[in-house]
C-alpha cells in the first residue's frame, strides 16, 4: 500500500503551496481570532480532503488557481463543521488536541465556526467561483441534514439500513464527493466527468464512514474511545445488522441497554459482544469492500495518469487506516 508521501508525490509542490495559501486565508486582524486560527492550522490532520481536490483536478484536467481556492473552501467548510460538532457533542478533544470549545468555551467556538464559514463564502464570492460555491453549499446542507436525521433516529432507535446509508451519504460522503466534484470542476472538466468524480467521492466517503463505524468495535488506538457510538446512541451498520438478525427478546434487551444504560461500560461491552457474535463486523466489512470496488470501477473510467494512481492509493489508504 502507498504511504501518504507516495500518494502526495504528484501534488507535493501544490500541497506545500496550498498550506501557505490556506494559512494566509485564515489570518485575521482580531487578535483573539488570529490566535485561534493559528491554533487550528497547527493541529490540522493529514489533509486528505485537499488531496482529493488536487488529485481529481489532475486526473480531469490541469491544476490551476481555482483548484487552490476549491481546496481552501473545502478545508474551511470542513473545519467549521468540526468546530461546531465539538460544541454539539460537548467534546473536549479533537485528534488528540484540546478542542476550540474546551480552550475558549462554546460561545467563542460557535462564532469561530461561523467565521470559518464566512471566510469560505467570501473566498469564493471574491473570485467569482460560483460553481465551486454551489458544490460547497450543497455539501454543507447535506451535512447538516444528515446530522439532524441521525439525532432524530437516535431518539427512537428505529433506523433501517436504507436510512443509515442516507445518513452517512449526507454526513460524511457529501464532503468527499464535493472534494472530487470541486477538483474536476476547477479543471474545467466536462459535466459527465464531474459527475463521475462526484460519484467516485461519494462511494469512497461511504466506505470511509463504515470503516469509522468498525473502529467502535476494535481494539486499535484510533483516537476514538471503544463503544463511543453506542454510548452516543448512534445506530451503525454492524449494530443494525445484528439487531435485524436477533430474536425479539435479544433485540428488546439490546435496545433497552442503548436507550437506558449506554453510560455503563459493562452494558456497552455486552452490546459490543452481541454485535461481534452476530456477524455484524464481517457484514459491515463486506459492505465497505463493495463500496471500495464501486469507487475503483468509477475511477478506472477516468484518464490514466500518475494522479489516478495516487487517487487509487488514497482510496486504499483511507480504508486500511488504523485511525
Amino acid at each position: 500500500m502507498l504511504t501518504i508521501a507516495d500518494i502526495q508525490a504528484p501534488i507535493a509542490t501544490e500541497m506545500k503551496l496550498f498550506e501557505q495559501k490556506f494559512r494566509d486565508s485564515m489570518k485575521s486582524d482580531v487578535m483573539l481570532l488570529d490566535q485561534i486560527m493559528t491554533y487550528i492550522v497547527r493541529r490540522k490532520g493529514k489533509q486528505l480532503r485537499p488531496m482529493f481536490v488536487f488529485l481529481t483536478a489532475g486526473v480531469c484536467g490541469t491544476i490551476n488557481e481555482s483548484t487552490y481556492r476549491g481546496a481552501a473552501l473545502i478545508e474551511l467548510l470542513h473545519t467549521a463543521s468540526l468546530v461546531h460538532d465539538d460544541v454539539v457533542d460537548d467534546s473536549d478533544y479533537r485528534r488528540g488536541f484540546f478542542s476550540v470549545n474546551a480552550l475558549w468555551k462554546n460561545k467563542i467556538a460557535v462564532l469561530v465556526g461561523d467565521y470559518l464559514l464566512a471566510r469560505g463564502l467570501s473566498l469564493s464570492l471574491e473570485n467569482g467561483d460560483f460553481d465551486l460555491l454551489s458544490i460547497g453549499n450543497k455539501a454543507v446542507r447535506d451535512l447538516s441534514e444528515g446530522e439532524l436525521l441521525q439525532m432524530e433516529k437516535a431518539r427512537r432507535l428505529d433506523i433501517s439500513e436504507a436510512v443509515y446509508y442516507e445518513i452517512i451519504r449526507q454526513k460524511t460522503a457529501s464532503l468527499i464527493s464535493a472534494c472530487c466534484a470541486m477538483g474536476a470542476r476547477s479543471a474545467n472538466a466536462p459535466a459527465d466527468m464531474i459527475e463521475t468524480a462526484r460519484l467516485f467521492g461519494e462511494k469512497v466517503g461511504i466506505a470511509f464512514q463504515i470503516k469509522d463505524d468498525l473502529f467502535d468495535y476494535g481494539t486499535a488506538e484510533v483516537g476514538k474511545p471503544l463503544g463511543i457510538d453506542i454510548k452516543e446512541k448512534k445506530m451503525t451498520l454492524p449494530l443494525i445488522y445484528a439487531l435485524n438478525k436477533a430474536a425479539s427478546g435479544d433485540k428488546r434487551r439490546v435496545i433497552n441497554t442503548i436507550k437506558n444504560h449506554s453510560d455503563e461500560p459493562k452494558r456497552v461491552n455486552e452490546v459490543i459482544d452481541f454485535v461481534k457474535s452476530s456477524g455484524g463486523i464481517e457484514y459491515a466489512a463486506r459492505a465497505m469492500e463493495d463500496y471500495v470496488r464501486q469507487a475503483q470501477t468509477l475511477l478506472k473510467t477516468l484518464p490514466e495518469s500518475v494522479y489516478r494512481t495516487s487517487l487509487q492509493g488514497l482510496v486504499e489508504y483511507t480504508i486500511a487506516r488504523e485511525k
